[in-house]
Parts: structure tokens; sequence; C-alpha cells
């Protein structure tokens, strides 16, 4: 999801794609006419959406004066300027099918896009989520067949959290939750917010963890990094390894984690990461004075076992390949990043990949159907 240093519609044009026309630069994939007649499905994974009540709540705590120095929050004000990308993201409804059927996508993952109700004032986090799961869940009844959601939480109110999410899961039906990473700097490895992990392992319920921009993010922003060039992608890097070495995988073996971006380029350290697993294993003192942690397993362990990535932004056929060959075809999904990326080019880039039927439905449908309980 780029960020965009003007804040403006124009520059918004840049980065993202206008009725799924796409500029023929770099890596882009060639103009190409989307198989509307594939033996797969197409499940996008990482789609992102908003409500009028979260906007209002954000730009009223940003103006205040009481805010944090939070980028991710300032990011919420740039985003509510663009008054064409609040339209898309605010239509979780027939515009936005639409656009589906446009590309060829047959169902939408919905995420509560960054940086969600973390930001707002943590009095209003928990009721602003059960609003948004309340909205999200009444467009998947209303379309069953098009839309799934993940439920949102503000993960400063721990046991509201665990409410939310239970009732999300169980009562709404939701299929999974969505986190928007750091919450004004906190992560989930630290001791505080274990019940939230330990609650959507007993509920079955993966948990995906979407970019926001980093907290104290002044040497991104002076190097025009804040967004999916640098501080997105490190961010979600930051809390995937934090709550492996905090053992959470180990303490909680079936909790299932996804993140985007092709893992945002995890997988293609894991052999340095097993090779220098010591620096961080054993250590005590870590996240404020836990004790000490030794995992059980190589790092690369947990890649194969718990977590799963997409490809929201990266429809890069070597790429993909690399992290089905790493990882398993099993934890590879389908995303567009819609809105902030889209392109019927780049879904008929999928149709084109030189690989067998069986791991392109892994890819466009099986994986997600398995991964969220679809």
């Amino acid at each position: 999801m780029p960020l965009l240093p003007d804040g403006s519609e124009q520059g918004l044009r840049g980065h993202m794609e206008e009725r799924g026309v796409r500029s023929r630069i770099g890596l882009a994939p060639a103009a190409g006419i989307v198989d509307r007649a594939a033996p797969y499905k197409r499940i996008a994974t990482e789609e992102a959406w908003t409500f009028p009540e979260l906007v209002k709540a954000q730009l009223d705590y940003l103006a205040s004066g009481d805010a944090p120095n939070d980028a991710s929050l300032a990011m919420a004000g740039m985003f509510a300027s663009m008054p064409k990308l609040q339209g898309m993201l605010q239509d979780v409804g027939e515009g936005r099918l639409a656009h589906m059927d446009e590309y060829g996508i047959d169902r939408q993952l919905l995420l509560l896009t960054a940086p969600g109700v973390q930001v707002v004032r943590p009095s209003d986090g928990t009721a602003l989520s059960r609003e948004a799961n309340d909205r999200a869940a009444q467009s998947c009844r209303r379309w069953p067949d098009r839309f799934s959601a993940l439920a949102a939480f503000d993960p400063r109110d721990v046991m509201g959290s665990v409410k939310e999410i239970e009732r999300s899961i169980t009562h709404l039906g939701l299929n999974g939750a969505v986190l928007n990473s750091h919450f004004q700097g906190r992560y989930l490895d630290e001791a505080p917010y274990e019940p939230i992990l330990e609650a959507l392992e007993a509920l079955d319920a993966a948990l995906y963890i979407h970019p926001t921009a980093p907290y104290n993010g002044q040497h991104y922003s002076t190097r025009g990094l804040t967004g999916a060039l640098g501080g997105f992608p490190h961010d979600v890097w930051l809390h995937t390894m934090g709550l492996i070495f905090s053992g959470a995988f180990d303490k909680y073996p079936k909790l299932r984690l996804v993140i985007g971006h092709l893992g945002e380029c995890l997988p293609l350290h894991l052999y340095r990461f097993d090779w220098m697993q010591s620096n961080a294993d054993g250590l005590p003192g870590l996240r404020g004075g836990q004790p000490a942690v030794t995992l059980k397993h190589p790092v690369s362990h947990y890649f194969r076992n718990n977590i799963w990535v997409t490809t929201s932004g990266v429809g890069w056929e070597p790429a993909i390949k690399f992290c089905q060959q790493v990882m398993g075809e099993d934890r590879v999904l389908y995303a567009m990043d819609y809105p902030y990326q889209q392109s019927s080019d780049e879904l008929a880039a999928y149709d084109r990949m030189d690989m067998s039927v069986t791991a392109k439905m892994k890819l466009m449908q099986t994986n997600a159907e398995a991964v969220f309980r679809l």
C-alpha cells in the first residue's frame, strides 16, 4: 500500500491503476486478457475497506493536539484527504463488485485498512472495532458468494479484543482477524498481549498482520521511504520476527499467521535467519525484561508450519515461485491489494504463470479457503 509524499489525487494515480490500466514500466506485467474460463476461482485475500465513522475518529484525534506523534495516524489524515480513494475504500457494495467483475475476482477477503482502529483514542478503539465488524458481516451476509472478512480489534484493550474476536468469529461468522501491525509502538510479542494470541488459537482463527507506517519513522520519512518502499515491510518484519522469537508459536503451535507482499521479503532470508538464530535465542531481559526464550525449532520451521504469505502487490512469477519452493505450495495465497494496487493486466499475468494447474489452484483459490476457513 503506497504512502504518497504529496497526498494528492494526482500523486495517487501514480501508484494506483485507473480502472485496471497500469503504466508499462519496469517489471510491470505486459497487457493481457483475463481468462474468464480459468479452472480456478480468484480469491483476493488483502482487500482494503473503511467506513466514515472510523475516518472521522482518526481525523478528530489527529487534530485534537492530544494524539501521540504517530506516523500511522498522520497517514490516516493523508488518506482521508483523497476523496477518490475514500470512495473506493468505503464502497463495500455495488461499486466494489463491479471492479471485481471487471478484474475477474470471484471473492474478496475484506481487511479494515491501515491504520485501522488502533490509532484512535484508546477509549474509542473497541467500540469502533465492533462497528467495523458488524458492517463487514452485513456485506458478507448480503453478498455471501463475493465477500468474506477478517475481524478488526484494538489490542490496547486486551480483554476487549479477546471478546470482540470471539464475537466476530462465533456470532458474526468472520474468517479470522486483522491487525495493522504496531499499535503506537507496541507489538503482540509483548507479554500483556498474550491472551489475544491464546484466543486466536483457541478459536482456530488466522491472524493477518498488515503494514502501517512505523511509529518512529523520521528516518524513513526524510528519505521518502515511509510506505511500501521501506517502512511498511520493515514494521511487519519486526512484528513477525518478534512473535517467532518470543516463543509464541512454540506455546501456541496451531496459531496461524498471514503476512502480505510475499512475506515482506522474509522468505528470502530463511537461510540467514537459521544461521544467525543464536543472536536472539536464549537471551534474558528482552521485551522489557522477559525471561529468556529458546526456540524449539529453527526459524525456517515456523515459516513452513505457522506462517502463510500472500502475493499482494507482487504479481511477479519468479518471486512467487521462490516462496512456493522454500515455504511450500500450500503456504502462498493470491491477493490484489485493492484499491491501492489494481490491474487486470496483473490478473492476466497470473493466468500466464508457468505452473501446474494444481499449484495455480492452490495459489488462487484453495489455500485461501483452507487458511481462512472459507
